[in-house]
């Protein structure tokens, strides 16, 4: 059975100033144009998930709501978690694992670096850093979520919404 992995890096957002905690910062101009325009292209690509997962800061929060809304998933079933923000490899993965088999496709949306580093986990593929706003996606051939472990993934492909053309 097939499963896809789509591993987002949450759009651009500002910079750290004084008197903003990082959890609160917002998205730029060029992230509220670059997160519904990915949900877009991918609702385009007929990608419908059946679930997804953001961190509960304010840039991922954003990104996610932006995205679904594209993507016609309903805002309320996004499932908000703390443990996505500054989450670890092993983090994500768990959250992974723990995914219901009957879901096909799954949405991340998270922090550098670990979607980064997970990504070539999973896929044991060179793929760098991904830009705010890039998606990574991986499918595998598993029957249930909890046999996702490195290089169990293959990597489809890398979308960075600099080269996403409507």
């Amino acid at each position: 059975m097939v499963k896809n992995l789509f591993l987002v890096r949450h759009a651009e957002s500002s910079e750290a100033v004084a008197g903003i905690k990082d959890i609160e910062r917002e998205l730029t101009a060029k992230g509220y144009r670059d997160a519904p325009r990915l949900g877009r292209y991918l609702f385009e690509l007929n990608i419908h998930p059946d679930a997804m997962f953001s961190s509960n800061a304010q840039r991922a929060r954003a990104t996610a709501e932006l995205m679904a809304e594209q993507l016609k998933y309903e805002i309320h079933k996004i499932e908000f978690s703390e443990d996505l923000y500054n989450a670890s490899v092993r983090t994500l993965l768990r959250i992974i694992n723990e995914a219901k088999d009957d879901w096909h496709t799954l949405i991340i949306i998270a922090h550098n670096p670990a979607v980064s580093y997970l990504a070539e986990y999973l896929s044991r593929e060179a793929i760098g850093n991904i830009v705010p706003g890039g998606v990574v996606n991986l499918t595998f051939e598993i029957e249930g979520w909890k046999e996702v472990s490195e290089g169990t993934g293959k990597l489809l492909s890398t979308i960075d919404p600099e080269n996403i053309i409507f």
